[in-house]
């Protein structure tokens, strides 16, 4: 048995609050302070690491012990997503980046059904057509393609689809929740990302994350962390409940959210083509989210005929 719907709007509603104000906090981070990128990712890990360590000893929970080469793959897919996603923004324009982010919903649905032989309804496949364009709609007046750009944005794509496939099927192959996976993998992707970050960015001195940064910077980046930790959370709960796929349909709304946001708080321009693209993008949200009420729906009306 799954949560019920009440959990399930609760943890949905954790996760967009907390990725709001996350994208708020970092841009505002990376745009004021200069706090460079990936060592951001590595103080979140590490504060979601501390988080669940702080929740094992206030017994939140159990830790069940599992193989560290159990969990190697999703730590390795977290990583290289963080890295190809990262050099995908920096060798691209915005539109380019947003659109690649784009595929990783259809790139999930084709891993699902070529190697976990999950099979998918024409109908749901079929919602990815208005999300896509809507995504399209919004970012099209930036969008250039590089051959560099495009490498790094299809590594991208792919692993980020893996690392996602990987949470739900790891959840369910080691009977483990999402706080019991998670709390092998923090450290293990912290380990990681502290041999990667050296070749990507300083670490002493005026820009690396153990530079002369004031009072207030390290406030926030740690801010930034603790919100990071609900949000590690909140994205291995979902899938664990749901799917990936769902997952990813809810960060699309999350997009169309953080965009009239940004317009409504900070009164950040937004085109016609923009508002289009998300009203597009909500019709293949809403479309997917009404098809996939009425599958629960049929299945527990299978249930309960059954003698």
């Amino acid at each position: 048995m799954g949560p019920g719907p009440g959990w399930l709007a609760a943890g949905l509603l954790v996760n967009l609050v907390a990725s709001i104000c996350i994208v708020f906090l970092n841009k505002w981070l990376y745009v004021r302070l200069g706090f460079p990128n990936l060592s951001l990712t590595l103080v979140h890990f590490a504060a979601t690491w501390l988080g669940l360590g702080l929740c094992q000893a206030l017994r939140v929970f159990a830790p069940k012990s599992l193989r560290p080469r159990q969990v190697l793959p999703l730590a390795l897919s977290f990583c290289g997503f963080v890295v190809f996603t990262n050099l995908s923004l920096q060798s691209n324009t915005i539109g380019t980046y947003q659109l690649a982010k784009a595929m990783t919903t259809p790139a999930i649905v084709a891993i699902q059904s070529l190697f976990y032989g999950k099979s998918f309804p024409l109908r749901i496949k079929l919602t990815l057509i208005p999300i896509t364009v809507g995504v399209f709609l919004n970012s099209y007046y930036d969008v250039k393609f590089n051959f560099l750009g495009m490498v790094f944005a299809t590594l991208g794509v792919l692993v980020t689809s893996l690392y996602q496939v990987w949470v739900g099927a790891k959840q369910h192959e080691l009977q483990v929740n999402s706080m019991q996976l998670l709390y092998y993998q923090a450290p293990m992707s912290s380990a990681m990302l502290l041999c990667i970050v050296p070749f990507f960015e300083p670490v002493f001195g005026e820009g690396g994350i153990f530079g002369p940064w004031t009072p207030s910077a390290v406030l926030m980046v740690l801010l930034s962390g603790i919100i990071a930790f609900m949000v590690n959370l909140s994205i291995y709960w979902i899938i664990g409940n749901t799917s990936p796929v769902t997952y990813n349909m809810f960060g699309h709304f999350k997009f169309c959210i953080t965009l009239l946001g940004g317009y409504l708080l900070f009164k950040d321009p937004l085109s016609l083509n923009q508002v289009l693209g998300i009203l597009c993008t909500l019709l293949g949200i809403l479309a997917y989210t009404h098809f996939k009420l009425s599958e629960q729906e049929g299945s527990k009306s299978k249930l309960v005929q059954r003698p």
